[in-house]
C-alpha cells in the first residue's frame, strides 16, 4: 500500500490578542531544548523535526510516512499538539489558519534564500504570510509520479474547495473561501501546468525554468502538484491548512486515492485527459472563491455544478482505490461531515459572528486546532 506524509504549516500567534508573532527562531529553540532533556527516550528515530518557513510567523512539521489512516490522523494530532507545547514556552499558541485574520506585517526569516526571496520578489515575499498543507504519496518511479500528475490536473480544484480556510486578509473579509491561493499564485511558477507526457519532459520544463534564473532552485517549483525533490513521492500542494485535524486526513486519503487510481489508468493505456491549464485556472479561482459554499468547475465538463455534486464526483472517482485501501468508509464520512459543518473559511465566519471579534475568533481557532477529533 502507499505511503503517505503530511506537511503542516501553522501560524504563531499571541496568546491574548491572536496577532501574529515573529517568535519561529523561539518556538524552535525550545523544541530542540525539549528533545535533548528528553534524549532518545520515547523518541523515534523517525520522528520529523519543526522547520522555519518564509516568515518567523510561522512554523512546519511534517509526518512521519505512513500507510494507515489512523496512524497519520495521530501523528497529526500529536504534532499540532507539540506546536502548541512549545509555543506555550514563549507565551504563543499556534493556529492552523492559512492567513492571518487580524493586520499583520510578516517579519522574513533569517538565512541567505529567505533574504533572496525578499530582495528578488519584494512585496511578493514581504506579504507572503500563508499556511498551506502538503500531501505525499509514494509512487515507484518517476515516470509513474508523471502519469500521475498529468491525470490528477482536473480534481486539484476540489481538494482546494474543500480546504479552503483563508477568509480574512488584513483585518478584512476578502470575499473568497481560500484568500490564501489567491496569494501564493503571486509566485510566478505557482498554479496548474500542462500535461507532461513523461519524466523526460517533466525535468526538461524544470530545467528550463531553472535555466530562467527566475528561480532560486528547485525548491521554487511551485506547482500545485509535483514530484518530490526528496523524496520518492508525488507532492501535491494545492490545499489551505485546515483547520479541524480530522480534515487533513480526509484530504491524504482522498489524493492516495487519486493517485492509485491514475497510476491504474496509466497502466491501462488510458490517456490523461487533456483539459486546458486555462480552465484549470479558472476552476483554482472558482474552488478558492466559493470553498463548499458556492459553484464549483466540474472536473469531468468544465461547467459549473453545486458542490455537493462536484465532491461526491471526486469521492466516485476514486471509490474502487478507497476501497481496496480499506478508507471508503472513513472518505464517505468525513465528506459528510465537511458539507454539513463546513470548510474552515465557513467556521471561521461563524466563529467571527457569534464571537464578535477576530481577536476572539483566532483564540478559537487556535483551541480547535489542537482539538482531537472522535475515532471514525
Amino acid at each position: 500500500m502507499r505511503s503517505v506524509g503530511v506537511e503542516e504549516e501553522l501560524l504563531i500567534v499571541d496568546a491574548d490578542s491572536g496577532e501574529p508573532v515573529a517568535l519561529a527562531g523561539a518556538v524552535l529553540a525550545a523544541a530542540r531544548r525539549s528533545a535533548a532533556q528528553e534524549g532518545a527516550e520515547g523518541r523515534r528515530d523517525d520522528d520529523p523535526d519543526f522547520e522555519k518557513e518564509l516568515q518567523k510567523e510561522q512554523l512546519e512539521f511534517a509526518t512521519r510516512p505512513v500507510t494507515r489512516m489512523d496512524e497519520l490522523a495521530d501523528e497529526i494530532v500529536r504534532w499540532r499538539g507539540e506546536s502548541a507545547r512549545h509555543a506555550a514556552t514563549v507565551g504563543a499558541v499556534v493556529a492552523a489558519v492559512a492567513t492571518s485574520p487580524l493586520p499583520v506585517s510578516p517579519t522574513l526569516s533569517q538565512g541567505e534564500r529567505y533574504q533572496w526571496l525578499g530582495e528578488r520578489f519584494g512585496l511578493t515575499a514581504q506579504e507572503q504570510l500563508t499556511c498551506g498543507c502538503h500531501v505525499h504519496v509514494s509512487v515507484d518511479s518517476d515516470e509513474e509520479g508523471v502519469a500521475v500528475l498529468d491525470r490528477i490536473r482536473p480534481w486539484l480544484p476540489v481538494l482546494l474547495a474543500m480546504s479552503a480556510n483563508s477568509p480574512f486578509w488584513q483585518g478584512e473579509d476578502s470575499r473568497y473561501a481560500s484568500y490564501r491561493s489567491q496569494v501564493w499564485d503571486r509566485w510566478p511558477s505557482a498554479g496548474p501546468v500542462d500535461v507532461f507526457g513523461s519524466a523526460d519532459r517533466y525535468h526538461e520544463q524544470v530545467r528550463a525554468m531553472l535555466g530562467t534564473e527566475v528561480l532560486r532552485d528547485q525548491g521554487m517549483v511551485y506547482f500545485d502538484a509535483r514530484l518530490s525533490a526528496n523524496y520518492p513521492t508525488v507532492e501535491i500542494r494545492v490545499a489551505d491548512v485546515c483547520l479541524d485535524p480530522s480534515t487533513p486526513v480526509l484530504l491524504a486519503a482522498l489524493v492516495r486515492g487519486l493517485v492509485e487510481t491514475a497510476s491504474r489508468a496509466w497502466k491501462e493505456g488510458q490517456p490523461p485527459a487533456r483539459v486546458p491549464t486555462s480552465l484549470l485556472r479558472l476552476a483554482s479561482w472558482r474552488a478558492g472563491r466559493s470553498g463548499l459554499d458556492g459553484p464549483l468547475i466540474h472536473p469531468e465538463t468544465m461547467r459549473p455544478a453545486p458542490p455537493d455534486t462536484v465532491v461526491h464526483a471526486l469521492y466516485d472517482h476514486v471509490e474502487q482505490a478507497l476501497q481496496d485501501h480499506g478508507d471508503a468508509e472513513r472518505v464517505k464520512a468525513g465528506i459528510a461531515g465537511l458539507l454539513d459543518h463546513g470548510t474552515g473559511a465557513r467556521i471561521q465566519r461563524k466563529l467571527l459572528g457569534s464571537e464578535g471579534s477576530l481577536a476572539a475568533t483566532v483564540a478559537a481557532c487556535a483551541r480547535i486546532t489542537v482539538s482531537e477529533p472522535p475515532r471514525p
